[in-house]
């Protein structure tokens, strides 16, 4: 008797449902983790990049997080970087590379990258990335007497490289300096006409002297001993004739174990060498991030992986999102304001 009691005193005790915690909220594109997410890609594009400038962080326009385990994320970045006045070969750390400004006609740089975080290490998998110059139209607004990017290939811009090159051999006294390729180039028209080149050059196994007599016969030095520079010159054609060039060799460099350092370097075959340009570069102002972009994952069909990764991604978020919403019955006072959304993150430099 006792025990049927019991019985019916359990029955109709209320069953209470274990209700499930609420998912974590997203990873904000300014949360320290999306930081050092970021910074990590970011040294990864410029340490693959094989042409052009380094690249700095301007704007997380998004993040997304993928568990695949405990301690084990799968990353997902949408980057959006901007030139900056180093050399791809300059030793110069990027914390220490000035961004150009938006009247020098800025490259912006727009990347997707997938990356692993495992026990806190972060690795990137895969990424794709292109660049372009700010519209002409835009900097005229700002600056109408600035003057805007030209092509790499432009008869006057090389013409200038060619003298400024042959002008700093004549006068050295070191290494024969040959041409690795253009940077960038701009002409002005008034109220002068004159023409700014950037190049990059490597030094060879010959003095200046040498190379008056074989100029066919110096090559660049091995990569045990490789020096890489940079020059910029200015070529007034009028009013009246005048030509400035700077040269800076950055001395020998020991690269990474997994990037010789000469792979960085662009050896002309088949295409007009004077200019030293890839063929990605020939009729274009800057060069494409994309295309100096030499890492192996990146492959147009594992940028396709990239994009239906990060459409999955956004869906697990906002799933993510929903259910949270529905655990937050919390009633808002009066005049709440609320956050502001976690993405995009804050631009560190300027909007173009």
């Amino acid at each position: 008797m006792k025990a049927l009691v019991a019985l019916i005193l359990l029955v109709q005790l209320p069953i209470h449902k274990a209700v499930p915690a609420a998912p974590p909220p997203p990873l904000g594109c300014d949360d320290p983790e999306s930081e050092a997410a970021a910074q990590a890609a970011v040294n990864y594009i410029n340490a693959h990049s094989h042409h052009g400038y380094k690249f700095a962080l301007n704007r997380i326009e998004d993040i997304r997080v993928v568990p695949q385990g405990p301690n084990n994320d799968i990353i997902f970045l949408e980057l959006d970087l901007l030139e900056t006045r180093c050399p791809i070969l300059s030793p110069t750390p990027l914390a220490n590379c000035t961004v150009r400004s938006f009247a020098e006609h800025a490259v912006e740089g727009d990347c997707d990258v997938k990356l692993q975080k495992v026990d806190g290490t972060l690795s990137v998998l895969a990424s794709k990335c292109h660049s372009h110059a700010d519209s002409g139209e835009d900097i005229v607004k700002v600056c109408p007497d600035c003057p805007l990017l030209v092509s790499l290939n432009n008869t006057e811009v090389l013409e200038t490289v060619s003298a400024a090159l042959n002008d700093h051999n004549s006068k050295t006294t070191d290494s024969y300096l040959r041409l690795l390729e253009i940077g960038r180039a701009k002409i002005q028209f008034y109220p002068a006409h004159v023409v700014a080149a950037e190049f990059a050059v490597g030094a060879t196994n010959c003095s200046a002297e040498q190379a008056n007599d074989n100029v066919e016969a110096c090559q660049l030095l091995p990569e045990d001993q490789s020096n890489f520079g940079f020059c910029t010159a200015t070529m007034v054609k009028r009013p009246v004739q005048d030509l400035k060039v700077d040269c800076q060799l950055y001395g020998h460099q020991v690269p990474a174990p997994d990037i010789p350092l000469l792979s960085w370097v662009f050896y002309p075959t088949g295409q007009d060498t004077s200019a030293g340009l890839p063929p990605s570069a020939v009729g274009f102002t800057n060069h494409n991030l994309g295309l100096a972009h030499n890492n192996p994952v990146a492959s147009e069909s594992s940028s396709s992986e990239i994009l239906r990764s990060m459409l999955s991604a956004k869906s697990v978020t906002k799933r993510a999102v929903a259910e949270a919403a529905q655990h937050d019955k919390v009633p808002r006072p009066v005049g709440f304001v609320p956050p502001p959304p976690p993405c995009p993150g804050k631009i560190r430099h300027f909007d173009i």
